[in-house]
Formats: C-alpha cells, sequence, structure tokens
C-alpha cells in the first residue's frame, strides 16, 4: 500500500519563501544605498583637515652666506729679495711682535755700511769747513783794522770778505749733503729691518702663498706672503636678493646653520647692508652682514652657512596652515579657490592695483620670473616696491582671514579670525580659534575620495561614516 503527499501546499510555501527573499535582499539594497548615496557625504572624506596647533613661527628670509674672520690682515713683502725662511705655518697661532720670516738682507745691510761710511766722510769734511770758515773769519777782521788804520787796500778787505761769505756757504752746503745722506741712512736701515717681517697682530695664520726661496719683486706689486686673522669672532657674509632686501633691517636677529652642524645655530643680529649689489646673471644681490662669537674655533673660513634673518617671530602661538586661511576680499569678489592668507608679512591679502608686483606674487614666482619681472621695472619703481615692502613689513593694523571649521557633528562652520606673524606655510592665529580645533585645508584628490568610498564605512571618533584603513 503506498501513501502519496500533496504537492500544492509545499509549492505554495517555496513561492512565499522565494518572495521574502527577494523582498529582503531589496530592503537591504535599499537601506545600503540610503547609507551610502542618501545622506551627505562626511566632511573629512571630501576634505583634508588638519587640527589647530600651537608651536613657534617665524616669518624668514633665508638666504646664502660664507664666514670670513672679522678682523684679518694680508702680511706682505715691502722689499724685494729672496725669501729664506718662513717661521710659521698654516695653522699657527702668533701674538703681534713675532717674527714670521727673513727674506734675504745682504744688499740692504751693504747699503747701510756704506751709507754710514759716506756719512762719516762727510762729517769729516764738516770739521775741515768749520777750520778754514774760522780762518776766513780772522783774515777778514785783520783786513778791517787795517782798513780802519789806512794800511791796506780796499781789494784786499774785498777779497777777505768774499773768501768768508764762500766758506760759510760751503758750510751750509755741506750740512745739506749730511742731512741727505742721514734720510737715506734711515731709509736703508728700514729696508734692513723690512728683510724681517713680523706679526702686526694677534691671531691665526690661515694661509700662506709664498714659497722658501722664492724671490719677491716690490716694485711690480705688493707681494703677500700669509694671512692672519682673529677666528674669535667671525663675519658672515650673505647674499640677499633683491625682493628680499627690503624686509631686512638693521639690528635684526639673525641665525646660521653649517653642513655638518648637527641642527646647532649660531645667532647674532645684522650689522650692515651694502649699498652696492653684486649682479651674478642678471641677479641683483646685496651683501648682508653680521658677526657671531666663535670662542672654540669650531666656525672656520669659507664655511657656507645657511642664513635666516628673522623677520617676525611669535613663541607658543596658535597656528594653522596657510592653506586654511582665505582672504574676505577676495571671497566676496567670487573667488573659490582658497588663498594663502597671510602669506606674506603684512598686508598682502589684497592684490595691488597700481602695476607693481605684490609680495604673495613675487613669492609665488619662479627665480627666473622673478627677475625677469624685476627687470622690467624702472629704477623708481623699484624704490616704490622697496618702500611698499618695508613699509607692509612693519607692524600695522590686526589683518582677518576666514576659516572653514568642522564643528562636533560635522557642521562646517565659516568663522573670522585675527592673524598675525605668518611664514607662508604657518599662519598665526591671535583670536578665532583654540588648539585642538579641526579646520578644512584643501579639497582631497577625487582619487582618493573615490578610493575611500568603495572601502565601506566604519565607525569614527564622531560617530560619522570614516574610512577604514
Amino acid at each position: 500500500m503506498s501513501f502519496v503527499l500533496p504537492t500544492v501546499p509545499f509549492r505554495r510555501w517555496g513561492r512565499w519563501a522565494l518572495a521574502g527573499a527577494l523582498l529582503a535582499a531589496l530592503a537591504g539594497a535599499a537601506w545600503w544605498g540610503w547609507l551610502r548615496l542618501g545622506r551627505a557625504p562626511d566632511p573629512r572624506e571630501v576634505y583634508q583637515i588638519v587640527k589647530v596647533q600651537q608651536g613657534d613661527i617665524e616669518d624668514l628670509v633665508t638666504a646664502t652666506g660664507t664666514l670670513q674672520p672679522r678682523d684679518y690682515v694680508d702680511v706682505g713683502a715691502q722689499v724685494s729679495g729672496q725669501l729664506q725662511q718662513i717661521h710659521v705655518e698654516v695653522g699657527s697661532t702668533v701674538a703681534k711682535g713675532d717674527l714670521l720670516a727673513e727674506i734675504d738682507a745682504t744688499v740692504y745691510a751693504a747699503n747701510v755700511d756704506a751709507r754710514r761710511a759716506l756719512l762719516r766722510n762727510q762729517r769729516a769734511t764738516m770739521v775741515e769747513r768749520e777750520a778754514q770758515l774760522r780762518l776766513a773769519q780772522i783774515q777778514y777782521e785783520r783786513q778791517k783794522n787795517l782798513m780802519a788804520a789806512d794800511a791796506t787796500t780796499q781789494e784786499a778787505l774785498q777779497q777777505a770778505e768774499t773768501a768768508l761769505a764762500a766758506a760759510r756757504a760751503q758750510i751750509e752746503a755741506l750740512k745739506a749733503q749730511i742731512e741727505q745722506s742721514e734720510s737715506t741712512l734711515r731709509a736703508d736701515e728700514a729696508n734692513l729691518r723690512f728683510s724681517k717681517i713680523y706679526a702686526p697682530m694677534d691671531g691665526t695664520v690661515v694661509s700662506i702663498t709664498a714659497r722658501r726661496g722664492q724671490t719677491l719683486n716690490t716694485n711690480q706689486s705688493a707681494p703677500i706672503l700669509m694671512r692672519i686673522a682673529d677666528l674669535s669672532t667671525m663675519t658672515v657674509q650673505t647674499q640677499v636678493s633683491e625682493a628680499d632686501v627690503s624686509k631686512l633691517r638693521l639690528g635684526m636677529p639673525a641665525y646660521f646653520t653649517i653642513l655638518g652642524g648637527q641642527g646647532r645655530r649660531w645667532h647674532g643680529e645684522l650689522r650692515k647692508i651694502e649699498p652696492t649689489p653684486t649682479v651674478t646673471n642678471n641677479v641683483v644681490l646685496y651683501n648682508a652682514l653680521f658677526d657671531v662669537p666663535n670662542p672654540n674655533q669650531t666656525l672656520m673660513t669659507q664655511m657656507t652657512a645657511q642664513v635666516f634673518f628673522v623677520v617676525a617671530a611669535a613663541r607658543d602661538a596658535v597656528w594653522v596652515p596657510a592653506a586654511a586661511v582665505t582672504a574676505p576680499a577676495r571671497r566676496a569678489a567670487g573667488e573659490s579657490r582658497p588663498a594663502a592668507a597671510g602669506a606674506s608679512h603684512g598686508p598682502a591679502l589684497t592684490p595691488v592695483a597700481d602695476g607693481l608686483p605684490s609680495r604673495q606674487a613675487l613669492a609665488a614666482m619662479t627665480p627666473d620670473e622673478r627677475r625677469q619681472a624685476l627687470e622690467r621695472l624702472s629704477s623708481e619703481q623699484r624704490q616704490a616696491l622697496r618702500e611698499r615692502h618695508r613699509a607692509a613689513g612693519e607692524p600695522g593694523a590686526p589683518r582677518r582671514g576666514l576659516v572653514r571649521v568642522i564643528d562636533a557633528q560635522g557642521r562646517i562652520e565659516e568663522r573670522s579670525v585675527e592673524l598675525g606673524v605668518s611664514n607662508r606655510v604657518q599662519v598665526q592665529v591671535l583670536s578665532g580659534l583654540s588648539v585642538g580645533e579641526e579646520v578644512i585645508a584643501g579639497e582631497r584628490p577625487a582619487r582618493a575620495r573615490g578610493t575611500e568610498r568603495t572601502s565601506g564605512p566604519t565607525s569614527g571618533p564622531l560617530g560619522l561614516g570614516m574610512p577604514r584603513r
């Protein structure tokens, strides 16, 4: 006996199960689509978000410099001859008056001996001439007395008078010859002394350009034997471009680093700006000098220094990246691209309308573009540009800017802030922001946003969708 189950109820149950599965799949797809497409995009997926930080900010003018001793002297030879001895070497420490080198003094010693002998001969002749003068004086007095007694002739008296005058003239001529010989003797003795070269100052021998046995000729040029320098104080000779020299002022702080200095900074104050520039490849450069102490002689001559002149500085300042700040004037004009507000120190947030390039425009140029832009200006326009930049660097009214802040709920709030010191990368915020707040620094690349969206949502610190890492 066989038992057959009914098939119709089972078929109906299968259709209902299939319909329920399709409905559940559609509901899940709708929920996923609402999560991914229906809600507003997370600002953290669209924008680059940075936090407001606190630290030091410096507005700097950078340049390359060379180290030189502040006090040095090139020791040369004052007489010609063969260099017999050099008593020092490079690196020797010398005191003022120390013997450095000797030149062959044979000729100069012979000249001194000959001049002294001539002088002795002239002095002996002087004794003879003085005796003749006394004789001529006696004969003149005798003829004068005889003439008074009418015992001689007028001619004899005149001859005696003439002989007396001649004797006196010979004495005067011989005195002049003796003075000339004494002067020449002093010069010969000086040349003899110059054959020995002494240190003119305390210091260190930093270079020697002559060699023992070399013949020196001072008639054509003054030969340099060596250089002595005081290495206790060094001068940094810095070449600053024409676009930046207007930002410098005497007494402003400066520091530099050297290769191999392991990040150590040497500090000083700007002492001098030389008015005459040097032109290298059509680039106008001005020399700016400042001194630094060097007690341990760590700094050496001709070292290359990376120099930083501190135009303005703020310590423990609240700051944001310059890309996070925009200028209110530019946004009001309809510009949507964020501008680096405060990229220069001074009122450079608004464009310049008188034909002269702004500091922001110059900073955005390449060195060649900046050189070409400055070459197109006249000398009067260059001076006006320097005055404008100098005035822009002086403290004035506070500058304002706009930042976009993300609150705890993920909403974007545009906030006006007061700006301080800036260095083209960071901007000091005097008021309007607190440390730790999140601001928008720009948009993320489209490729990065697409990659993050396909990665699926995860729980972020604010309960919003965040990309998985």
